[in-house]
């Protein structure tokens, strides 16, 4: 289960966990999963994808809309969360414990956000 005390947050409302310097797991962030609404579908990519910063990586389907999910890092998908394609409601229900994917051997990260500075940023979205 990610903290998103200890997450760290991209400006497309990803959040990433840091499980050392070169992996990491990557969800969508509570804030996220407000303004979508009800999930009904997770398009969730492959594992051994290569990844670029700011890469659509997959997508999730909402009562709302459909929406792309950007990678905040540069590296390989090493794992990816079998349980949301089944139930993708996880996320809405418990979005730092519903990680999408987890990448290893991340070479570079978007400019990323503490939770104080992602939260900041949102109010200035609104």
């Amino acid at each position: 289960m990610a903290n998103p005390n200890t997450c760290k947050f991209s400006k497309s409302h990803e959040w990433v966990d840091f499980i050392d310097e070169t992996t990491a797991f990557v969800g969508i962030s509570n804030h996220a999963q407000d303004l979508l609404g009800d999930l009904v579908f997770v398009n969730l990519p492959m594992e051994g994808d290569e990844l670029e910063v700011g890469q659509v990586v997959c997508d999730v389907e909402s009562v709302k809309a459909v929406s792309d999910i950007y990678s905040p890092v540069s590296g390989v998908i090493c794992a990816v969360n079998e349980d949301l394609a089944d139930a993708p409601e996880k996320i809405n229900e418990a979005p730092y414990e519903a990680w999408l994917f987890k990448v290893e051997n991340i070479t570079k990260t978007e400019e990323l956000l503490t939770l104080e500075e992602y939260e900041a940023f949102c109010k200035e979205e609104e």
